[in-house]
């Protein structure tokens, strides 16, 4: 089914990157140029004549002799200044002189380097603690769709839902038909995708999730479901409904979607979702144990344009019982009772 599979898979993901990129490896590399930048110039054999004897080495040191880095001695000091580089401590006792522009060129290199590291790094961390997907997931599809009467007219119905007490702001609902087509030029059209109206009582396709929601499309002439008759659901059958919900989660602001789809041998005629709303003491409770849960209804195995036409079929059909919210008969107690003052 095209909507339950995803194209790249979920491993392949820019965010690697900065995995592959560890810190301390980072500060090697730069370190090693530093270190190379220092034996280029001669810094490590002035040092080493200081540090050998201090006396002699100031008399026999050439006059004006400018490091390229100061206090550079050693691969250790060079690491040790790449760190400072890196993460900007700025100790104090090793700065970049004017003396080498090679010098200049890796630190501003180095620092462009570092920010875009972070940036990437900072990137993965806001990534891994939103979670869009794992909101997504709580957004919950039924198993089966169903088609119906309602209001005389057929329906194509399923119900969505939210798990979670946080809402879904300006939730929006759409749905596609993909079936194989044919053009009046004889255009064979293998995956045609035909966008189909839906009804709620918001209007349009936005819906407030506050909870589990039956989510209908009238089969009218103007719907492609039109000539779709009971014979036709059955695994063979070339058709295939979409249904893609998106919103904006609440606590991180970050647009999240939920998809989902029904083939033809998913699709119960005759059917339609057994009421999970229930009221207790002014409240509205949901069970989700009977979420997908259907029940048989009288229906017509006749198409939307048959049951148009023919306008007697629907007297040959006896009603249904209406659906109604449940209530429970709860015995309340008084909170406080009023008695008169003793005298």
């Amino acid at each position: 089914m095209l909507s339950r599979k995803g194209i790249i898979p979920e491993e392949y993901v820019l965010t690697r990157l900065a995995e592959d990129v560890p810190d301390h490896a980072r500060w090697l590399l730069f370190g090693m140029v530093w270190w190379l930048i220092a034996f280029a110039h001669g810094d490590l054999d002035h040092s080493t004549r200081l540090q050998r004897d201090p006396g002699e080495g100031v008399a026999e040191a050439p006059a004006g002799f400018v490091p390229c880095v100061t206090s550079i001695h050693s691969f250790t000091s060079a690491f040790l200044f790449s760190i400072e580089v890196q993460v900007t401590i700025g100790f104090g006792g090793r700065m970049v002189t004017e003396e080498c522009p090679a010098a200049i060129l890796v630190l501003i290199v180095q620092n462009i380097v570092g920010l875009v590291i972070n940036a990437i790094m900072l990137g993965c961390i806001f990534m891994k603690t939103s979670q869009a997907h794992r909101r997504a997931e709580t957004l919950i599809f039924s198993k089966h769709a169903v088609i119906a009467l309602r209001e005389g007219k057929l329906c194509f119905m399923l119900r969505v839902g939210d798990l979670r007490k946080s809402m879904i702001i300006s939730a929006t609902i759409r749905m596609q038909v993909v079936k194989k087509t044919a053009s009046l030029e004889g255009e064979v059209v293998p995956l045609n995708q035909i966008d189909i109206q839906m009804e709620n009582p918001v209007g349009g396709n936005s819906i407030f999730l506050v909870s589990p929601l039956i989510i209908y499309h009238v089969i009218d002439k103007n719907s492609p479901l039109y000539d779709i008759s009971p014979l036709n659901l059955h695994h063979h059958e070339d058709l295939e409904i979409i249904v893609i919900l998106e919103g904006v989660v609440e606590t991180t602001g970050i647009t999240t979607q939920a998809r989902t789809s029904y083939l033809a041998d998913e699709i119960l005629w005759g059917q339609r979702f057994v009421p999970i709303v229930a009221e207790e003491d002014g409240q509205y409770s949901v069970d989700y144990s009977k979420f997908g849960n259907t029940v048989k209804v009288p229906t017509p195995s006749c198409t939307a344009r048959q049951l148009e036409e023919d306008k007697s079929i629907m007297d040959t059909m006896p009603l249904s019982p209406k659906g109604t919210i449940r209530k429970r008969s709860v015995k309340l107690r008084p909170k406080f009772t009023i008695s008169d003052e003793p005298s």
